[in-house]
């Protein structure tokens, strides 16, 4: 008997092949890693910083080993140009805590994590620093605190990283540091990793990140691929939990809402308010907390981010509930900026200014409320709902991509906002700028997606997927009819190859794998 599953429910639970076997695209392109290849030794490593609520005179590093080094030191000093700036350095006393992951799910691993906050720094000055314990340490790494005066600054943003993280989102994150080696911060919107609790999926990202987690300070907010089950029998249940590794590896603020550390939080940088919400759990609860965050703000700036969109940009995708929840307020309190993720695709565009009866004819169009962005980063792409956002009131989409790897740099410089939007390879996608207005009506919006190259679908670049031969898709349709061949992927394992197959018959979705012949191997 075939295994058919109503489209509704798909959307919801696994199918009959998880969704990591048309994530992982091209098997045969993956990089094997040994079993203990992602496991701690007494060396440091997994070394992340992270912004404090007042990153201008403090700032907390975390860092991994394994469970024989039961304490760890970092170190600390002004950055000159003399090689023994450390005669000065100042030392830390580590937080250490031991996570035994062994039993869950993906993990299987103990280790220590090992964390500082330093503090009383000076704004708006470079800091060398190193973590260790004594005997084993790490290279020396440099960090620049955030002015405590209205100052130009600049921060990346990315989306989901996810799958064949070390393979292609390592060529994305270091092309991003090349273009804006200057700026405060990254922001990671969710999805870091494609397994919550698999440490090979962690060291992947912080392997392909390598030095810069160490030097450009992380805001990170986790999106549903951060939250899964911690074994089977929560599988049985349903029951998904926050990956066991984010609060030990992460440091980040705990001025959020209580059961929800550090994944809801905000940060002051120079004169920004960047707030991180949980789009996974409880919209109603955090918005009693939004609204006092926001109400209280007196950045100039407000720039807030999480993982499922408002927006939706992909086919088949929605999140009504956070729609309706969050983004009221955001209208209330003239939210600027929204970076998400989670589609796999790139969509940016904006609702209508705030103030509507002052503005009328020609100039409408001039001013802007809130900006929407959803952007992806690493190698697994999905395709744009061809209609873009025209279901929904008061929004217009703007631009949009396939199939194309993206970072964002972020310029804030007095009453201007420069956003700018990169490929992989360095090429300008997208841009605009938004301009403070002195008398407080909405904001001024600037159109440069001009500047840009012309946009990206899956027509006019490399294929993402793979096509069947012929005599297979022939095969395949004649077997099942009345469908059609939605997805295709090709895989190679140690004793056969073969081919992923996702079929679509009206509402209803299949999924088999055949082998070269066409012979089905699983799914009847």
């Amino acid at each position: 008997m075939k295994k058919v599953f109503q489209l509704l429910t798909v959307l919801m639970f696994s199918v009959v092949f998880p969704e990591s076997v048309f994530a992982q695209h091209h098997h045969s392109h993956a990089s094997h890693y040994e079993e203990n290849w992602s496991e701690a030794d007494h060396h440091p490593d997994h070394i992340v910083l992270n912004l404090t609520e007042d990153p201008s005179t403090s700032m907390s590093v975390t860092w991994r080993t394994d469970t024989s080094i039961r304490a760890g030191i970092a170190e600390i000093a002004l950055a000159t140009a003399a090689p023994k700036f450390w005669r000065y350095a100042q030392s830390y006393n580590a937080q250490t805590e031991t996570l035994d992951a062994r039993e869950v799910l993906h993990a299987g691993v103990a280790s220590n994590y090992h964390s500082v906050t330093f503090t009383g720094l000076l704004p708006d000055t470079l800091y060398a620093y190193r973590v260790g314990d004594g005997r084993y340490w790490s290279e020396w790494f440099q960090f620049m605190t955030s002015s405590d005066k209205a100052k130009p600054f600049s921060f990346l943003y990315v989306g989901d990283a996810q799958n064949n993280i070390l393979d292609l989102w390592a060529r994305l994150i270091r092309e991003g540091y090349r273009t804006a080696p200057e700026a405060g911060f990254i922001i990671h919107a969710g999805d870091l990793v494609n397994q919550a609790h698999s440490e090979q999926d962690w060291h992947e990202w912080f392997t392909a990140g390598s030095f810069i987690h160490s030097m450009l300070p992380s805001i990170s907010t986790p999106g549903n691929h951060e939250v899964q089950s911690l074994n089977q029998e929560d599988a049985s249940k349903n029951i998904r939990s926050l990956s066991v590794q984010w609060r030990p590896q992460f440091n980040l603020p705990l001025n959020g809402v209580p059961g929800y550390e550090e994944t809801v939080y905000y940060i002051d940088y120079n004169d920004a308010r960047i707030i991180s919400l949980n789009s996974n759990y409880a919209p109603q609860e955090q918005k009693a907390w939004l609204e006092e965050v926001l109400k209280e703000n007196s950045r100039k700036w407000t720039i807030i981010t999480f993982h499922h969109p408002i927006y939706s940009a992909s086919a088949r995708r929605d999140n009504p509930l956070l729609r309706n929840q969050w983004k009221p307020v955001f209208d209330k309190y003239h939210v600027d900026l929204v970076l998400q993720g989670h589609d796999h695709s790139y969509a940016r565009g904006r609702t209508k200014a705030y103030v509507e009866n002052v503005l009328d004819g020609v100039n409408a169009r001039d001013y802007t409320g809130t900006v929407y962005v959803v952007s992806v980063s690493g190698g697994k792409m999905y395709s744009l709902e061809p209609t873009g956002w025209d279901a929904f009131e008061a929004v217009e989409q703007e631009r949009a991509a396939e199939n194309t790897q993206l970072f964002q740099v972020i310029s804030i410089d007095g009453d201007r906002l420069s956003y700018e939007s990169y490929t992989a390879i360095g090429e300008l996608y997208d841009a605009f700028d938004l301009r403070k207005s002195p008398d407080g009506t909405p904001n001024r919006f600037v159109e440069r997606k001009g500047e840009a190259i012309p946009e990206r679908r899956h027509q006019n670049t490399i294929p993402y997927e793979d096509n069947l031969p012929e005599s297979l898709e022939t095969k395949v349709l004649s077997e099942n009819p009345g469908y059609q061949i939605l997805r295709v992927f090709y895989f190679e394992e140690v004793e056969q190859k073969g081919y992923y197959v996702r079929l679509l018959k009206e509402n209803t979705r299949m999924d088999i794998k055949i082998d070269t012949t066409g012979k089905v191997l699983e799914g009847n």
